[in-house]
């Protein structure tokens, strides 16, 4: 039996309190960081394999079903906001089409031949990279994805919370987080959703700054689409060239970007 559905540690639960059910429920989140960081040797690879093939173009693509599917569009759709890239620098896709996304779509995921249909509605070529999320590690819609893709010359991974599985057999660069059973028997949302969320954090987050799109420690590239982002930017611009809030507001403002300031007001020392 997958380790994904073994059955849960915890018992009766429909009988116990709120402040219980609680309890248990951080006691098992508590278990996923240590599993991630054990990861780390598996994490890193796959990494290092897609920062040279997107500084000549090359993207990276999550396809996944259901929680796995949402958790890489997730991942995919917070990269513009966050560093400012071109939306396609990222792309995920979920089986059954963005309507799956709020609500499941019925066999959507049993289908081995519609992901890498799905990944030719896109062009996709050997720069590209396809990283496939199943806490399973036996979705079809995965398994098919990453076989065709391997078949095509374009390189894979994988985030799986089960060990040698089908996704992994067919990823270049396989990620097992084996987090154990779930809380409530089977319902990957939970612990191995968190450690997948975690490990695409690491995956994009590490990519981006290797590509360039952070200084320091700082989101010098991040869209200026609200009130907070923009007054997150005033501040970065006054903490990097020492002008007042309001010269700093003004610099924002004037060349659109926090970078863009920066830079502007180097040339002018």
């Amino acid at each position: 039996m997958k380790i994904t559905e073994q059955d849960s540690h915890y018992h009766n639960l429909e009988q116990q309190s709120v402040r219980q059910l609680t309890e248990w429920i951080n006691q098992e989140d508590q278990k996923v960081a240590p599993v991630v960081r054990d990861s780390i040797p598996q994490i890193v690879p796959l990494i290092e394999s897609i920062i040279p093939k997107m500084e000549v173009g090359g993207r990276l693509f999550y396809i996944g079903a259901g929680t796995s599917g949402r958790l890489g569009i997730l991942d995919a759709s917070e990269c513009p906001p966050t560093f400012g890239v071109p939306d396609n620098w990222v792309i995920g896709i979920i089986a059954g089409g963005d309507g799956a996304i709020r609500k499941a779509v019925e066999h959507a995921e049993d289908d081995d031949s519609q992901a890498w249909k799905d990944l030719r509605m896109y062009a996709i070529d050997d720069l590209d990279t396809v990283v496939g999320i199943a806490a399973s590690g036996t979705t079809p819609y995965v398994v098919g994805g990453l076989r065709d893709c391997r078949s095509n010359g374009i390189t894979t991974g994988c985030v799986t919370c089960n060990p040698d599985t089908p996704v992994a057999q067919h990823s270049d660069f396989p990620v097992e987080v084996i987090v154990g059973p779930e809380f409530v028997t089977g319902s990957t949302r939970m612990k191995s959703g968190t450690a997948q969320k975690m490990v695409l954090n690491m995956i994009t987050t590490s990519v981006m700054i290797r590509l360039g799109r952070v200084k320091d420690n700082k989101m010098v590239d991040m869209q200026l689409s609200n009130n907070k982002l923009v007054e997150r930017g005033i501040r970065l611009v006054g903490r990097e060239t020492g002008l007042s809030l309001e010269k700093s507001k003004e610099m924002l403002i004037q060349h659109g970007s926090v970078r863009k300031a920066i830079e502007a007001w180097n040339k002018q020392l």
